[in-house]
Formats: C-alpha cells, structure tokens, sequence
C-alpha cells in the first residue's frame, strides 16, 4: 500500500512549473529526456556497451624473448607489443565470451588450490576486442572504462601499452583519444589479467567481471562523476528534515578540451517522485580552452518527501550544459532526501528519528554466474534482504558495482560502503577516492567504513593510515560519518578507533559494554556479528559429511546463534545497529570444514537466495507485523514413530503446533524462536503464534509424497533482451497434489530456447557438480539440494524465451518469458582481421628500387618505421617510395588462404607479395585495394613500391592494412 506521503503532490508544483516556464534559456536547456531515458539524439554524450564478442584465453601468453637488438629495439618503441598483446596476435581459436565473465568459475576445483579463493584456480588469462569508433568522436573525452577487473591487469591499446590497474573492485579508466584510431580503421583492446594475488580471503573471482563502457563527451561536458549533489534541510536540529524546506546544493565540475574558450550556461532541473518539476537554478560562467572550472548551484525544495526504507522515494536531477547557446552535454541522478546522524545514546538517526540499522554484510558472488554478477540479480539479492526483514547492507569487504547502489536506493536498502585496503599509498587512496565518487550522490549510502579488521588498527602506523584516508573522505564527501570495522583492541593507545565518526565492532561482545562506558560520547555500531552455521534444509547435521543443521544452534565461537545476536544489539539503544555475518552464503572461507566444502555456512540465505532458519528468524525479529513460520519442513520418511526437531520462527509470544487438528505442544517464543520435537507422522502439521491470548499468525505444512514431477518458477515473469537483465528460476521437485517435496535430490537437465543459460546452482555448500552451462548456453545439468535448485537465464530477443527442465522419472516442467527489447546501447565488435602494421619505409630514390629487400640485423636507421594511415609528399628529384613488410599469416588464413586489404593507398603503386607483383594500381587517386593470399605457412613478404614519376603529388597507405579470410 502506498503511504501518505507517496499519494501527496507537492503544493508547489503549479508555481514551480510557471517558473519554468517564464526562463527560455532554462526551458531550451532542461527540454531533457524522461527519468532513465538515454540521451536524447542531439546530446554529443554517448555511452555504449562493449561486453558482446570478446576473445578469451585461458593462461599466459609469453611474450617474444628478446634475442637481438632489433627485437629489443621494438620492443622499447609504441605500437610494438607482442605476445597476446600484439596487434596482430593470432587469436582466431580463442573462446568467444560475453561479459561480465568469471573465468575462475568454470575452473575445476582443486584440493592443492587457495581454499579461501574456494579451490579454485585462477592464474592468468588474456582477453581481446576490436571496434570501430566514429570519426566524430576525436574530439571531445572519449574514456575506455573497465567497472571490474579481479585482479590486477594490464591493457594494450592498437599494440601501445595503455594502462596498469592493480585492485579489483575499482573502475579502470582509460583515456582512449591518444591512442585511438577512427573511421574504417579498427582498434585492437587486449587486455591481460593476473588473478594470481589475492585481495580477500574468500572468493574474489577472475577476470572482466563488471561492465565495460566507451563514454564518449564533446569538447565542452561535465568530467566523470563531475555532477554532486548535497541535499539537506534549511533549518537545524533532528526535526529540521520534516518540518522545512530543504536546498540542494550541487557542483558540476567543467572541462573544455576544445581549442577555444566557450561561454557557457549550466542548467539544472529537479524533479519530483512523481515526475513533476518542483525546482530550477541556472548559471553563465567562462570556461577557457584547454582549461576546467566548477559550476555551483542551488535549488530549493519545499518540504520534500523524504527518503527511508519504508518510502525510498526518489528525486532526479537533470543538468544540461549549453556552450555558445548549443546543447554540449547533460547528466541526471537520481536524490533522496534524508539526513543521517549517528547519535551515542539513541543510535542511527535517519529524518531525525531512532532507525534501528537491520543489516546483513555480503561478498558479491551468487550460485551459477560467480562474480559476474547481472544487473538485475542485484536487485533480486536486495529484494531478498527486504523479503527477510532487513534494511542495510555492508558491502564487505570492498567497493560495490555501480548497479547495486542503484537498486539500493530505488529498494530502500541502506549502505555501509566499506573500502578493501587500510594503507596510505597513491593506488590504495586512488581506490577509496574511487568508491566515494561512485556513492556520494546515493540516498543509500548511509557511511565510509575504511578496513575490517586490521592487525596495526592499535599502532601510530595505522593511526597515521586512517588520518589521511578520513581527511580524503572528508574532501570529497563532508557529509557522511566516517567508520571502520575493528575487532578488538580498542582500549589500546594509539587506536584508529579515536579517529572514527562511529567506531564499528566486529563480534567482541564481552567489550562493547566497557567501551561504551569508557566513551559515552561516541556512537558504537556493530559493523560484524553472528557468524551462525547452517546447511539449508537440513533437520540434524552430520560432520563426517559437513552438513550443519539448519536450526539457528551452531555458531563459531567467536560468533553467536541469530537469535542471541540481535537480542544483544536489541537491548542497547545506544547501538546503532548490526550487520549479520552473512546474508548468503559465498564461494571460500568454508569454515568449520575443509575441502570438499568449497562454499561457507554463514548465510541466513543460501547462495542462490533461498532461506535457510536464519532468515525466517531474522524475519521474526525484524518485522514489525506478525510472523510465524514452521523450519524446515513436515516430510521426514522413514524417521515415522521418531521425534524430529521443528523450529518455528515468530514474533508472537506463544506458538502451539498441531497435526491434523490435534494439538501437539506449546512453547514460548524467545528471541524470535520457539522448538519443538513432535513425534513425526505424515500430515498437516500447523504452527499458532499467541498474543494476549488470541491467534495473531498461523503456518501450514504438509507431508509431500513421492515426486512425479518438475516445477520452474521464475522470479518474475518478463525480461529486457539484454544480458544484465538475467532471471533467477526457481527448480524443484513437486508430488502428484502440487506439493514441493523438500528432501527431493533428483539431477535434471535444462534447456533453454530465445536465450542462454547463463548458470546454475543449488545452495550445496559441498557442491561437486559444475555451475557453468554447455559452450552454447543452451543447456546444462545441475541437481536439486534439499529439494531446490536454481537456473539463472537471459533473453537473446529472438522471441519469448522458453526454458524446459527434464529429470529421469519426472514429468517434465515449461516456463514462458516475455521478452521486451533492450535499452542498452552497445559498440559492435570488428570481425577478426590481423593488422599488418609493421612497415619499413626505403629512402626515396631516383632509381626503381627492387622489391624483396632485407636489411641487415640491428639496421633500425636506414629504413624508417612507418604504420598506416599516413601519406608523405612526393619528390621530383625521387620519385620511387618503397614500403615493405615481413609477416607471418595467422593459422587459418594460413591453411586457407585470405585477402589482403589496403582501406586507401594512395599514389600509383605495385603490389609484390613474396618476391612476385600481383597487382598494379596505375589511378594515383585515393582507392582500396583487395588481394588474394595463396595458402603458405611460415613468414611472407609484402612490398608496395609507389611510382610518382608522372603523378607528383602525395603517396602512402592512407588507411589500413589488414589481412583475413
């Protein structure tokens, strides 16, 4: 049901609008797209996706040994890598992959391997791309943008090296104009991968695991994350967020990479939840060539709706930038008005009022994908948080993806952004600056944590740390508390804790209560608690074979049970709240066993999102309304005539059970738990929460029978044709009256038509089956755990999408999704081509020279180096240019012959292939040329030798050369 506020129209609406009305500069600036439209067609800014056709190779590439002193002299030039690296690198048998891709996931798990990194090997792999950019484009900021690389890379652009990013979790970006060529002429991306080190100590992936981006801007835009926004109330005090009006403030940070300075006009619009304009603000300013400035501006809204988890009502900004009258750029984000404070005595206060924070922490990799994660599972892992009650989420223990903030703020989940590394080095601050830009114009980033449990947290060293990475926060965001996540050694003398805005306890229970006594005047949050053990669906553990029963009883022993957890933080209202350890479970750390356990037991959810008690439980304590629900199930066969452990998770005071209307027992509900353990017979066995003596929640369940068939359930029942718009399928088991059979562990097989597979999974922590689909995507095998598994699907848009599920003895199971269009705008790849790039250029002569010629070893003087695209004037006194080429053909033109393509020579000009002429181009005009390649292993000869005798003028390969089927 939509709240108060949600169904309320701003008074001051009509007012607002007129305003807009009566300024045609703004009205001509602010004509902008709808809220998450792309931009309109005369917008210069363009981001386009380049995920689709990548080359992959699994392992290192060794680069050429360098033997000789030419070897060693290219090698030291631009333009000259080899190995995977190089332009002309023979990668016409690697895999096809689409991204994000994990490549650590489709490795086989191996003993010997990281047991942290979940036995997975991860080593080192190569990836590579052609595209085409559009020769409008070379003016302007054109950026290459990686979102996500586990974990260290380095990325060659047209054989120069581009880029060395070290750290996974922050964007890399490359400014791609100094190396980029545009028209009909390809640019080569490769990118190597080292996923050898380790960041964490859980499953971090390999590979481009996040979106890849070109963003293109024209000369006068608004730079990367340039655009900032501070909302906050106008009046003072905790009711000042609910009782005024509220400014916002915003920056835009200019550049002008144009040889010319510009006046410029900057306009801003604000628009309502509702899509109305509530508020507007302009300003002129000079912005010189070559030069940046910042925009400033305030907009004024009265008494906004304000942003919270019951109501994430979102504003959205929209700027435009006009240089000399013309439309040069525009950006939107989306604004929630809210204030934070942490307070302590009383805890978070958000809007001024007590806002107990019900959080989970998680790493990001799911069942079935690993890291490379789709855009809308984040928002279905979220949802599933919000299903269990909670409210926050700590991106443990690094910078989260881009779309996950996005969904947090339009689901009403709030963050605590937590930076990987404690460390003052230029890269480690590089990335903390990274994670504040992304989340500084975000509703749901709620505060900065900066570590989780560093051992020099009590030394002058990591004092000295935290100082700089605050004063850094505090530059680019001076709004949001400061945190880090400390277990233990707070007392000590120095401690990072004294310069924490919150000071975050990981677990330390037997300490919290001192400290808090020992600082009255600090506010305390628990950044890490819980640490519960279970196997979903699991009524009694076994540890020979690492199964742990799914009743809340089992913790590690620095940990507690959920139920005794939140009953610690629930009676203190000082704490401002805690994070459970972990809203799923997560690939490494399997603790407490070892392999074969390649997955952890923390989670109140499994890794596909089902529940396990601790989410029920943590339903219980969390919710507000009347929970009840019976854990894990009523279908125990074989065990009739023996007692079974039932837990019964609810928020009322009493719970009776029953079975088949025959009451069984009552027990008190403590701390979001009632047990049971009911004499099993197969039945209805039905769960009555009590409150003041009436029933105020009930629960059924009932004994399934024998299965006899599948069933997919899909998590909604339409997709976006686009990869990142995956759909979470539900796989389980069902009997002949309908009923989900729980103890079900039948292995099937899925198949998908209008779309691919992307991966499967089942929440087995000891899982030996492989997640990744068949190499088409069309098809793959997985088992069902406790009666439930998951099949992860994306829509190619060649029609609805059909996935069937079949299993030996079951009936088979069908489920149809919609498919609606893509929105995202995409860089098509280049068909596979080799460069023929490494060309020697003979001194202009009087006399015709001979093709065929060799120069002698170490000769890097005599002949001049030359690439295509290039034309040089000609001389009367010598007229013959030669230009040769020695090259080896890739493997399948190699075996099969090819074409050689020249996009433009220009001049008169014949073409010597291995020491033979076998083409004449006798018009000087600019033309193409097309020639066959015969078959031939080994390296060939190419010589262009231009005749300007009766056609002066300019001579050369104005474009590409380029050789392929």
């Amino acid at each position: 049901m939509l709240s108060a506020s949600r169904r309320t129209i701003l008074a001051s609406t009509a007012a607002m609008a007129a305003a807009l009305a009566r300024s045609p500069i703004v009205a001509q600036a602010l004509a902008a797209p709808a809220a998450g439209a792309p931009p309109q067609p005369d917008s210069p800014r363009r981001r386009l996706s380049l995920e689709a056709d990548w080359r992959f190779h699994a392992g290192d590439i060794p680069f050429a040994p360098l033997r000789d002193h030419e070897a060693a002299y290219a090698h030291a030039k631009a333009g000259n890598a080899t190995g995977g690296a190089a332009e002309d690198c023979d990668d016409g048998d690697w895999a096809m992959v689409t991204l994000p891709h994990d490549f650590a996931l489709g490795q086989a798990p191996d003993p010997a391997a990281n047991p942290d990194q979940a036995y997975r090997p991860r080593g080192i792999a190569w990836y590579r791309r052609g595209v085409l950019l559009d020769p409008a484009w070379r003016d302007g900021a054109l950026d290459l943008v990686f979102d996500g690389i586990a974990t260290n890379a380095t990325v060659w652009i047209n054989g120069t090296l581009a880029a060395r990013h070290f750290g996974g979790y922050t964007p890399l970006v490359i400014d791609l104009l100094p190396f980029a060529r545009f028209g009909e002429e390809p640019n080569t991306i490769a990118v190597r991968v080292d996923a050898q080190d380790s960041e964490g100590w859980w499953y971090e992936g390999a590979g481009l695991y996040r979106h890849v981006w070109i963003e293109r801007r024209a000369p006068v835009h608004i730079v990367r994350h340039g655009l900032v926004a501070r909302p906050h109330p106008l009046g003072q005090g905790d009711d000042a967020a609910t009782s005024g009006d509220w400014a916002v403030p915003l920056t835009l940070d200019l550049a002008n990479s144009g040889a010319t300075d510009k006046a410029v006009t900057v306009a801003a619009r604000l628009m309502a939840p509702d899509g109305t304009p509530v508020a507007t603000a302009q300003a002129a300013l000079a912005l010189p060539a070559q030069g940046q400035t910042q925009a400033a501006l305030t907009l004024t809204v009265p008494r906004p709706r304000l942003w919270s988890p019951a109501d994430p009502a979102l504003y959205r900004l929209e700027t435009r930038v006009l240089a000399d009258g013309a439309l040069t750029d525009q950006e939107s984000c989306a604004l929630g008005m809210h204030t934070v404070r942490f307070d302590a005595d009383r805890g978070m206060l958000l809007n001024g009022e007590p806002c107990r924070i019900k959080g989970v922490c998680a790493h990001q990799d799911h069942a079935g994908v690993g890291v490379a994660v789709p855009d809308s599972l984040w928002d279905y892992r979220l949802r599933r948080i919000r299903e269990m009650g909670g409210n926050a989420l700590r991106t443990a223990h690094h910078a989260p993806a881009p779309e996950l903030l996005e969904a947090a703020d339009r689901l009403g989940v709030m963050i605590l952004a937590e930076n990987r590394t404690l460390s003052a080095a230029p890269d480690t601050l590089d990335a903390l600056a990274a994670l504040v830009r992304l989340g500084r114009n975000h509703a749901s980033v709620i505060a900065w944590s900066l570590c989780n449990e560093e051992s020099i947290q009590a030394s002058g060293i990591g004092v000295a740390m935290v100082t700089r990475m605050k004063a850094l926060v505090r530059t680019l965001d001076p709004t949001r508390a400061v945190t880090a996540a400390l277990n233990g050694a707070m007392e000590a003398e120095p401690n990072i804790a004294d310069q924490l805005d919150v000071v975050g306890f990981n677990y330390g229970r037997g300490g919290i209560d001192a400290y808090h006594a020992a600082h009255p005047t600090r506010p305390l949050l628990s950044s890490e608690d819980t640490s519960a053990l279970m196997t979903r669906g699991v009524a009694a553990g076994d540890a020979a074979r690492h199964v742990i029963a799914d009743d809340d009883t089992t913790a590690v022993p620095w940990g507690q049970t959920n139920s005794a957890a939140w009953a610690f933080i629930a009676q203190r209202p000082w704490l401002a709240g805690g994070f459970l350890w972990t809203g799923f479970d997560y690939r490494g750390e399997a603790t407490p066993f070892g392999w074969p356990s390649t997955s952890s037991f923390f989670g109140a959810m499994d890794l596909c999102g089902f529940a396990k008690s601790g989410f029920h439980i943590r339903r219980a304590l969390w919710s507000a309304t009347p929970v009840i629900a019976i854990w894990p199930h009523w279908t125990f066969p074989g065990q009739e005539g023996r007692a079974v452990p039932i837990l019964v998770a609810s928020n009322a005071d009493l719970v009776s059970l029953h079975l088949d209307g025959r009451e069984l027992a009552r027990a008190p509900v403590r701390d979001g738990v009632a047990r049971f353990t009911p004499v099993y017979a197969p039945g209805r066995l039905l769960a009555q929460g009590w409150r003041d003596g009436r029933v105020v929640a009930s629960a059924t369940c009932v004994t399934a029978g024998a299965p006899v068939a599948l069933r997919l359930v899909p998590d909604r029942p339409r997709l976006r044709a686009e990869r990142r718009d995956a759909v979470p399928v539900t796989v389980m088991a069902v009997d002949a009256a309908g009923q989900p059979v729980p103890v079900a562990q039948h292995g099937f097989a899925v198949h998908v038509e209008g779309g691919q597979i992307l991966g499967l999974g089942n929440g087995d922590p000891n899982l030996a089956l492989p997640e990744t689909p068949a190499a088409d995507g069309r098809s793959g095998a997985m088992a069902l755990f406790n009666g439930l598994a998951q099949a992860i699907v994306c829509a190619d848009g060649s029609g609805p999408l059909h996935l069937v599920a079949t299993a030996a003895g079951l009936a088979p199971a069908r489920c149809v999704l919609r498919v609606d269009p893509g929105i995202i705008a995409a860089l098509p790849a280049v068909p596979p081509a080799q460069p023929l790039t490494e060309w020697r250029q003979a001194p202009a002569s009087a006399q015709r020279p001979v093709p065929g010629q060799r120069l002698g070893d170490g000769d890097m003087n005599s002949w001049a180096w030359t690439k295509p695209g290039a034309t040089q004037p000609t001389d009367p006194a010598a007229p013959w240019v030669l230009l040769h080429l020695a090259f080896t053909p890739r493997r399948a033109v190699a075996a099969k012959g090819g074409t050689l393509r020249f996009a433009s020579v220009v001049g008169r000009a014949e073409i010597w292939l291995d020491g033979v002429r076998v083409a004449l181009k006798a018009d000087p005009a600019p033309a193409p040329l097309a020639i066959p390649l015969p078959p031939g292993n080994g390296e060939r000869l190419l010589d262009v030798l231009f005749d300007n005798r009766t056609t002066p003028g300019r001579c050369g390969l104005a474009g590409m050369v380029s050789l392929g089927p």
